[in-house]
């Protein structure tokens, strides 16, 4: 069964909230574009097809501990949860997981992409008849409140794979984890990939692959911009980078001017230099030990992980 839950209670995700992000982070001397607006239509489809690169070892890593591991991971989320996964876009690795979860529980995946999300939850009722999915569209990097969407007797658990905490700076990845632990409760829990430090050659080549996909995939948010905003920026004349900051333990994604340019997005204008930058993501690295310690930060307590073979990626169980 599904519902096509659309609460008002949640953050509105419009075109001036994303107008005003956008005009922001360009005016910053070190300009920035928020990595949630990634996930139009389009750039959902294209980070799908950067999953199936030979190169982005991360969901392919992800889903052999799923594959491996997803009955003992059920067992431990145990009976009659609200398993709530935050930005799930097409949840493939989630199906390993649903494939063992009781049908006594509930299903709500949360993304910021309308029609990805309601795509995807159609399909997902299709393939489990026997459980109940609410699909929930909201930006997850903002508080949500869902206690009108779940019954009292359903214990929320919050499912939050792909290392997606990896793209927050420290003291915001702290934050989301504080909004996490108040929307589970006590009784509650949060199941969360991360994806662990390792060789530079191994990470750079994972955001710089050979077919281009994920330089598409950056640029897209620049002819989004164009499209929605009224931008009229050359996507030729911006190039793909990214690189490991060994320092901060995060892959540093770029868009670089190849030329001194004037850019303009409505009334708005902006100067580049030439091979100035726009950092559109960060993507943090973690031992076991440090993102322990953040957890930690927040409230949450390890109770299980389950690791590949090559410790390439962690999935772990916290409770309050």
């Amino acid at each position: 069964m599904t519902e096509l839950t659309q609460n008002l209670n949640l953050e509105s995700i419009d075109s001036t909230e994303f107008y005003l992000d956008v005009i922001s982070g360009l005016s910053s001397k070190a300009k920035t574009l928020p990595s949630k607006y990634f996930y139009d239509e389009q750039g959902s489809l294209l980070f799908d097809q950067i999953c199936d690169l030979d190169e982005y070892y991360i969901t392919r890593t992800e889903s052999q501990i799923m594959d491996r591991y997803a009955h003992d991971m059920a067992r431990t989320l145990g009976e009659k949860i609200a398993l709530i996964e935050l930005g799930s876009g097409s949840s493939r690795k989630t199906r390993l997981l649903l494939d063992e979860v009781s049908e006594s529980s509930v299903y709500m995946p949360v993304d910021i992409s309308r029609e990805h999300l309601y795509k995807s939850a159609e399909q997902l009722a299709f393939d489990f008849p026997d459980l109940t999915i609410k699909p929930i569209h909201a930006d997850f990097t903002q508080p949500i409140k869902l206690d009108n969407e779940v019954d009292k007797d359903y214990r929320k658990v919050v499912y939050f794979p792909g290392s997606t905490i990896g793209n927050f700076e420290p003291d915001k990845a702290v934050q989301l984890l504080n909004n996490i632990s108040n929307l589970v409760d006590p009784d509650g829990g949060l199941l969360i990939g991360y994806d662990l430090i390792k060789d530079l050659n191994i990470l750079e080549d994972a955001y710089n692959d050979s077919a281009g996909v994920t330089a598409a995939f950056n640029k897209n948010l620049l002819q989004r911009i164009n499209q929605e905003l009224e931008g009229d920026i050359d996507l030729d004349a911006f190039e793909h980078q990214a690189i490991y900051n060994p320092e901060e333990h995060r892959i540093e994604m770029h868009l670089i001017s190849q030329e001194e340019q004037l850019v303009h997005i409505g009334e708005s204008t902006f100067h580049f230099e030439k091979q100035e930058s726009i950092c559109t993501e960060y993507s943090h690295k973690y031992s076991m030990d440090s993102f322990r310690q953040m957890a930690q930060k927040a409230g949450f307590h390890e109770d299980r992980c389950w690791t590949d073979p090559n410790q390439y990626f962690a999935i772990c169980y916290y409770r309050l």
